[in-house]
Formats: C-alpha cells, structure tokens, sequence
C-alpha cells in the first residue's frame, strides 16, 4: 500500500468502494487523513465498515472545506447523468480525482509509463511490465489493470510503475505527467461517459496532455484519429516522439507490418523479431501491442536484445484470445475482454472455422464492422441483452445463429455443433463484442465462468472416453 499524506488531519471523501476506492480509503488513513466514504451500494458499505472505514452519506454530508473527493472512475460524473454526489463536490468546490492522481502525487520522483488507448491496454501494459522486469527494473503494474493504484507498493526514486490508464481515469488525473506516454488506437468507445467522439478523443489524449508534456510519447499510427494525433505533436515540435504500427512501415518508429518487428528509431530499420514465433500474441491486434510495447521500452532505455528475448517468453494474459482447452478436437479460446466489436473482430481474424459466442450489455455502433468476416463464423450463440439485435444483424448477412440467453446454454450447444459439423479447424469464441454488466460483475466473471463450463465439458467428454475404453477392455476379456 502507498500511504497518501497529502490530506493529513483533513477531511478527504471518497465515492464508490470497490477495489480502488476501498485502497484509496485505506491509503489516505494510513497517511492521517479523516476520510469520508460512500457506495451506494449496501454491501459495499457493510464491506468498507468492516475494515472500519468511516461510512458517511455524502448525498447529505456537509463538504465544506473538503479538497478533495476520490472518485471511482467507474460512476459517472457528467455524462451520460452526474451522479448528485458529484454535483454536490462541484458546488461546494471540491476536486473530483481518481486513484492515479493519488499515486503521482505520493511517488513523485517514481518513473511512470502511462498506456491507454480503445483496445489492447492490457496486453500491451503487462508487455510492457514483463520486459521490464526481464531487464531488471523491478517495475509495478496495474491502475485499471490488476492491483489497484494505491494497492501498489512505493516505488522510490528509481522505481518504476507501469500503468494502465482508461479514459475514465484520465478524466480525473488532471495533474497526470508520464516519463513514456503510450496511445495504442483510439476508435469510437465508451461514447455515452464523454459525451460523444470528441470528448472520448479528448480524455484519451489527456497521456500527454499539453500543459504537462511526458518526455516521451508512442503513438500508433494504425487508425485515422492516431495519425491525425501524431501529425498534431510534430507541428508542435515539443515531443520525443516514438511513432508505432503493425500495418504500415514506420519511418524513424516501430514496424510490426508483415509479421517482423523492425526498429527504426534511430534510421537503421533493424529486423529485431519473427512475430511469427509468438504463440501467446497472435494476430494483428498483438503486433500492434508488441510494438507498443517496444517503443516504450526502447524509450526507458532497454537494449533491443533485452526486448526481444522477452517478448518470446511472455505468457499472455486471461480473457485475451486466451486458449482454454481443446476438447474432442474442438479448440476453445476465452476472448471475453472483447467488449466492443473492434476487439472482437480481432479475435474473429485469428480463425477461420468460427462457433462465435457473443452479446452482452450492448454498445454503441453495434457489430458492423465483423460484416466482412462473416465467411468465418459457422454458427452464432447470442447471450444477453443484445441477442435479439445482434440476431437481426446475423438474419440480414444470412449467418447461422442461435438464441441463447446465457453462457450455460450456449457453450455445450457450440461444442455439439462443432462436434457434429466436422470442420477442418473448430474454434469455439468468446469474443462477445459487448459489455459484461448485464450478468456479469466484469468481463473477468465472465471468462471465469467460460472456463468452468469448458473444464465441465472437458471432464464429461474424458468421463465419456473411459467408459468407451472399459467396455473395450470388456470385450476383448469375453473374446480371450
């Protein structure tokens, strides 16, 4: 835990108290603060009580002369609504900020590298921890990854914390300053919180905001908002700029294009690695991770060796294109951080003989964008609230689906048909295009749940196998 002394003897709220917000409570005690802590939600209280945490209503609490109110990035705070309790901060003048504001102000010497963008976050900020730590800089990963902002441990002033950072977060870090600013891609996401494109491209270039310029940024060239972003920093000729793409070759940057990563920071186009070799970071969408994540590393000063040799060894994450089990022949691949149909239709490029599972809390923009990869799903399972859309979409491009509702129906019904229909390669994919909030807690319970419906399957199939194995045993002892 990094203790927060910034508020000692003051009264400091914060709202909402899940992961973060319980680490942020405990943060600002540990330094002396007087916290003021609410959820609306009761077993949450109950939860935050119970580490004796004070509980105090701020949809009443007086807030005069709080500073500072810790916000969960998760709760809106302007759009689509204001939560009241953020109206009531801003009326009495009190600050809304995230964890990650917290964390830079009580680790201000600490060497952070910030990593946002629409997708590929995750992969590319644990990358980026994992060469790192190859190259003995003992960094610290999370913020909206993993470990919490506050849960963290200090780092001192040569350590290093790798971050990953959403847009909600960077909407309330206003003091955010990255030693390696890194932007992925942006593409349209998240558009109801930022009130439409512009204010979602707005919070996503807060990395590197202006006022406060990180010494390096990396930035992708593979979408049209990225390269407009890029072209905006050189006219400005205020950046150690990193450019990166895994479509393109990258003048005085980093080329993942044709499935070899080339190093052309300093002019030399150095070939540097066989992305083909990669098992665990297959697909377009993982090159562009993969070269990211080398341009952020290059920029903190690890050798090109250091990279690569780390890169061949890092494992993959959980719920990314993350392979599961391959059961009577049948691959199963748990793609469940696929929330929007951009990242789904990653997954979708990976494989050609697809029983596609998908649908949740819908998002805006629907699954057009998988219209010209249709030719690869076999079959459709539709889950949650946006089957009955997500069927309409499927009965206009004439791709065979099926109804549902829930993952306990649709895996088993995948397998049979995958099983049944004899394809050369069968993949069963949970790549659901969509958020997970309408049965799920996160994408993380979903995925879970994915995985224990396949370990089910896996044991009912090798239950089969050894029934089939004794009756053989049987009869060649009858025939002896």
């Amino acid at each position: 835990m990094i203790p927060v002394y910034a508020y000692a003897m003051e009264p400091v709220a914060v709202m909402g108290l899940g992961r973060s917000g319980l680490a942020a409570a405990r943060a600002l005690m540990a330094g002396g603060a007087r916290v003021m802590a609410w959820d609306d939600a009761p077993e949450r209280r109950a939860a935050a009580e119970a580490e004796t945490i004070p509980v105090v209503d701020l949809t009443t609490a007086d807030l005069t002369g709080v500073r500072a109110m810790v916000w969960s990035p998760g709760i809106p705070h302007t759009f689509p609504v204001p939560h009241p309790v953020a109206e009531r901060a801003r009326a009495a003048g009190t600050a809304l900020v995230c964890d990650i504001e917290l964390l830079l102000g009580a680790q201000p010497a600490a060497f952070v590298v910030g990593v946002t963008g629409t997708n590929g976050k995750s992969t590319t900020t644990s990358l980026i921890g994992h060469i790192l730590a190859h190259a003995g800089h003992a960094p610290q990963v999370g913020g909206n990854l993993g470990t919490s902002a506050l849960a963290l441990e200090p780092a001192g002033p040569f350590g290093t914390y790798v971050l990953e950072l959403s847009s909600y977060q960077l909407d309330l870090t206003p003091s955010l300053v990255c030693d390696v600013a890194v932007l992925l891609n942006v593409s349209p996401d998240h558009l109801e919180r930022h009130g439409g494109l512009e204010g979602y491209i707005a919070a996503k270039r807060r990395v590197f905001q202006e006022s406060l310029p990180p010494r390096k940024v990396c930035i992708g060239l593979d979408d049209t908002i990225g390269r407009n972003m890029h072209t905006e920093l050189v006219r400005q000729d205020s950046r150690d700029l990193i450019p990166f793409a895994a479509t393109r070759e990258v003048p005085r940057g980093v080329s993942a294009k044709d499935g070899v990563l080339v190093d052309d920071i300093d002019g030399k186009a150095q070939r540097v690695l066989n992305l083909s070799d990669l098992t665990a970071l297959t697909g377009e969408h993982n090159a562009q991770n993969v070269a990211a994540a080398y341009a952020a590393c290059r920029a903190r000063g690890v050798a090109a060796h250091q990279i690569a040799e780390a890169i061949r060894t890092f494992p993959g994450l959980a719920h990314r294109h993350e392979t599961v089990a391959t059961v009577d022949g049948v691959l199963f691949v748990n793609d469940s951080k696929a929330t929007n149909a951009e990242a789904a239709e990653k997954a979708i490029l990976c494989h050609d003989d697809i029983y596609w599972i998908a649908g949740g809390k819908p998002k805006e923009g629907g699954i057009d964008r998988i219209e010209p990869h249709l030719d690869r799903i076999v079959h459709a399972y539709l889950i949650g609230e946006a089957a009955d859309a997500f069927a309409t979409f499927l009965d206009r491009n004439e791709v065979p689906y099926s109804i549902c509702g829930t993952l306990e129906k649709a895996v088993p019904l995948a397998f049979q048909h995958a099983v049944e229909d004899e394809e050369e390669a069968p993949v069963v994919l949970l790549s659901p295009a969509c958020a997970s909030f309408d049965q799920f807690t996160d994408f993380e319970a979903r995925g879970d749940a994915f995985k224990a419906l396949v370990a089910e399957l896996a044991a009912e199939t090798e239950g089969d196998d050894a029934l089939e194995d004794d009756a053989l045993e049987d009869d060649d002892g009858e025939g002896s």
